[in-house]
């Protein structure tokens, strides 16, 4: 079967606490509430791309537990293609989330588990589904050695390519250089290129950067600010959407990618794309969870349309 994307990456469990702070190193505080739920970068990003209407498969490895079928649930229920490795002998991954009560943001510990050893023989394994997909989108949290492999085996097949460099990391050029798009936020963009991103202009330069070392166009993601894209010849800004109160900003940017990744795969252009993605990152940070929250299509069709095309220039 041939999948509109396929993307590499995580499958952790997220346990998230809310609190109204963190706690200091020895002290132990109340939280407000806990929650237990399907987490994982390229998990998310695999589940939001599902929803958004595109055919997905999800590469990645996991361990034989309860995690590991809660994994299974989850993208079964986004219609996921599970291309998944199981071991016996190791664990399926799990991340802990401190969520600010007040503010909805976030930090983040992750322990891949299984995933922790994917490796190039994995994607050998799966070539064929990487080699005739539209779509092929790996991020950081597997090792690097593997997702470079990956995006050179969708690159030589003629998919389009997208880097979601997370979690931040030095990376070698060429590894760059296989990406049709990369999409750090700005921290990611920073350890990449060494600019540091305060404003859109620093975003212009990072992204101007990235196509120095061989990406194809850079987007970066700015939070609440949007983001900016630029292609060497095109540079934009595109703002945030509002699509309500900020209940946890946790996945933001899996939603983003994800719808992204679903609408480069329909054909649309990047402009178009990207305003898919941030409606689907709008509508996820008002509700709860990761996987959770990404929202359907008839959701995301409806907001983008109320949103004015960018202008170029």
């Amino acid at each position: 079967m041939t999948l509109d994307v396929v993307i590499l990456g995580v499958f952790v469990a997220d346990t998230a606490y809310r609190a109204k702070r963190q706690p200091r190193m020895g002290e132990t505080i109340l939280g407000q509430s806990f929650v237990l739920g399907p987490g994982g970068k390229g998990s998310n990003q695999s589940v939001a791309a599902g929803m958004a209407g595109a055919s997905v498969g999800f590469i990645t490895k996991l361990g034989k537990d309860p995690f590991a079928d809660m994994a299974l649930a989850t993208w079964k229920k986004a219609g996921v293609t599970s291309l998944a490795t199981q071991r016996a002998d190791d664990y399926t991954g799990a991340a802990y989330i401190f969520i600010d009560e007040n503010t909805g943001d976030n930090a983040i510990i992750v322990c891949p588990g299984a995933a922790a050893t994917i490796s190039r023989s994995d994607i050998d394994t799966h070539a064929e589904a990487i080699q005739e997909c539209k779509v092929f989108m790996t991020q950081l949290e597997q090792p690097i050695d593997a997702a470079e492999y990956a995006l050179a085996c969708a690159r030589k097949a003629g998919a389009t390519t997208i880097l979601n460099p997370a979690p931040a990391a030095e990376l070698p050029g060429s590894m760059i250089a296989l990406c049709d798009f990369v999409t750090p936020n700005e921290t990611e963009a920073e350890a990449i290129t060494g600019v540091i991103v305060n404003s859109s202009k620093d975003a212009c330069a990072a992204a101007e950067a990235l196509l120095a070392k061989g990406a194809g166009a850079a987007i970066i993601t700015l939070g609440e600010n949007g983001c900016l894209y630029h292609d060497g010849i095109n540079s934009v800004h595109l703002p945030a959407i509002n699509a309500g109160p900020v209940v946890e900003t946790t996945g933001a940017g899996d939603a983003f990618n994800g719808g992204f990744a679903a609408a480069i795969a329909e054909g649309r252009s990047p402009l178009e794309a990207i305003r898919f993605g941030t409606a689907t990152a709008a509508i996820s940070v008002t509700r709860r969870g990761t996987a959770p929250s990404m929202p359907t299509r008839k959701e995301v069709e409806s907001l983008f349309l109320k949103i004015d095309p960018p202008k170029v220039g």
